[in-house]
């Protein structure tokens, strides 16, 4: 009996064990399972948010902007089309069959340096290659149009990297390279490409050097405030019949050309199908192409959650002083002001015994980009000598204030870069008359601001600002051609600016 009873208590002993460490590998591996989880889940969550506009396939620590941006920003109301996020799939693999290093680009580049005249319809492979010209905000909106015409006319879009662009952001297209090899055969005449260069497209046709019968293996194409008509029949529709078939274009630019795009017949038709909702080019391909490198990201991520993660609600104010000398003044200061107290964006200041007090009162955040630090302080001291009516408090925060702008500098221009990420972060925005600095925080935040009219005679204008028709950009001195003249009046989604009127932005049509 007792050697029974021994057994009994073994068996039972061995169930026992068995069953702990059955319980032990099953906790341990939820554990181990945990954090690919959370990761799995990470990727899950931003592709949702995104609508599916991104690719997967991209290394998260390499570039955490591309998933971590939905945990600061709110989901957008405006999603992409299935046509859309279908294009830029195909998109990406005729980037990665075509791109740099492909027996396709080696066989494109080498046509290119021994002849320069072809025959008919050239290579499969066709190019688009942007160079950055002007300011941050010029580079980014002029790099968006040159990515919109790549989608619609099946060019494979690369850019010059030999200013800061791998500094700024991370490589859009999974398994390939966007950026232009260093020892692409035209790279040493790309600063020379200019209105007088031989292959400049506008030059040909003013020379009558175009003809139908060959076609160059490159154009220079010149996209500019100040182009000239012959420049600016790279719009029209015949024009664009002969430059299909040329295998490179090199494009230089300081505009936001998306809008006159949208003005060639055969390019609306294909647009349309791709954004239905007229005004969202800009929101949504800028989501898709940029996504700040992590030193970039760490600037955005550390000012956002101790300045405005806390706030009930934020607002960005983007000052942009364009007389000479810039700097503080008075009447602009006023401006400031009158507008976002008029628009009660920012309450007004309590008299004594008027102050709205509440147990709880609300914190809103005011961020400031301006290269003048006096315009945030004197806000921040009006707000701390006096209460606000509503009993809101208010504070106000200004990344930096560097006084001047300097392009090209590696540390100021990623600085700049989060600066426009952090207004784009805002839930409300105003921004100075024709900055394109503000234009590429509206369009990435989704936003229609209230724009600061540009002061006259050292006054403030009067009304102070008005509130944009659509969140796209506006195509300053935009690049309309006599071919374009009809057109423009009998499309309703293409507008003239509010705050220029020689400029054109889309909208959504009403």
């Amino acid at each position: 009996m007792k050697k029974l009873e021994d057994n009994i208590s073994f068996k039972i002993s061995g169930m026992t064990k068995l069953t702990i460490t059955f319980a032990t590998c099953l906790v341990l591996s939820m554990v181990l399972l945990l954090p690919s989880y959370n990761i799995s889940n990470l990727h899950k969550s931003h592709l949702t948010t995104t609508g599916g506009l991104l690719a997967t396939g991209f290394d998260e620590e390499s570039c955490l902007s591309r998933y971590h941006q939905s945990s600061l920003r709110k989901p957008s109301p405006f999603k992409p089309s299935t046509n859309l996020v279908s294009k830029l799939r195909s998109y990406e693999m005729l980037h990665k069959r075509c791109g740099p290093g492909s027996d396709a680009y080696k066989r494109a580049t080498k046509r290119l340096g021994n002849n320069n005249v072809i025959n008919s319809n050239g290579d499969d492979c066709q190019y688009v290659v942007w160079t950055p010209m002007f300011g941050l905000g010029n580079r980014i909106l002029s790099m968006v149009s040159v990515f919109t015409y790549a989608l619609i006319t099946d060019r494979v879009m690369l850019v010059d990297q030999r200013n800061d662009i791998a500094d700024l952001f991370c490589e859009p297209f999974p398994g390939t390279s966007w950026l232009l090899p260093l020892d692409f055969p035209l790279t040493d005449q790309i600063d020379n490409f200019n209105r007088t260069h031989s292959h400049c497209y506008g030059t040909m046709l003013k020379n009558h050097t175009v003809n139908t019968t060959t076609r160059p293996s490159h154009l220079y194409i010149d996209i500019f405030h100040d182009s000239r008509d012959h420049d600016k029949m790279f719009f029209c529709e015949e024009n664009q019949a002969f430059i299909k078939n040329v295998p490179w274009l090199v494009v230089k630019s300081n505009l936001y050309y998306a809008p006159s795009l949208w003005l060639i017949p055969s390019f609306q038709t294909k647009l349309i199908k791709l954004f239905p909702q007229k005004d969202t080019v800009f929101h949504h391909l800028s989501h898709y192409l940029f996504h700040p490198i992590n030193q970039v990201w760490g600037m955005v991520t550390r000012s956002y959650n101790a300045y405005l993660s806390r706030a009930d609600e934020v607002l960005g104010l983007q000052i942009r002083v364009f007389s000479t000398p810039a700097g503080y003044f008075q009447h602009v200061m006023d401006q400031i002001v009158s507008c976002t107290q008029r628009e009660k964006l920012l309450p007004e200041l309590a008299t004594k015994g008027s102050q709205n007090i509440t147990k709880t009162p609300r914190l809103k955040a005011v961020l400031v980009t301006s290269l003048h630090p006096e315009y945030s302080d004197e806000l921040k001291n009006m707000f701390l000598e006096r209460p606000s009516l509503t009993g809101e408090i208010i504070e106000v925060y200004q990344p930096s204030g560097e006084r001047v702008q300097q392009t090209d500098k590696k540390v100021h221009d990623q600085k700049a870069l989060a600066e426009i990420y952090l207004l784009s972060l805002t839930d409300k925005l105003v921004t100075s008359t024709r900055s394109t600095f503000g234009y590429v925080a509206q369009g990435l935040g989704g936003l229609k601001p209230w724009i600061l009219y540009e002061p006259r005679h050292n006054k403030a204008p009067d009304p102070p600002c008005v509130r944009a028709m659509s969140m796209e950009p506006c195509s300053l001195k935009a690049p309309i051609s006599a071919c374009q003249a009809e057109t423009i009046k009998t499309t309703p989604f293409v507008k003239y600016c509010e705050d220029r009127i020689t400029g054109i932005k889309l909208v959504d049509e009403l």
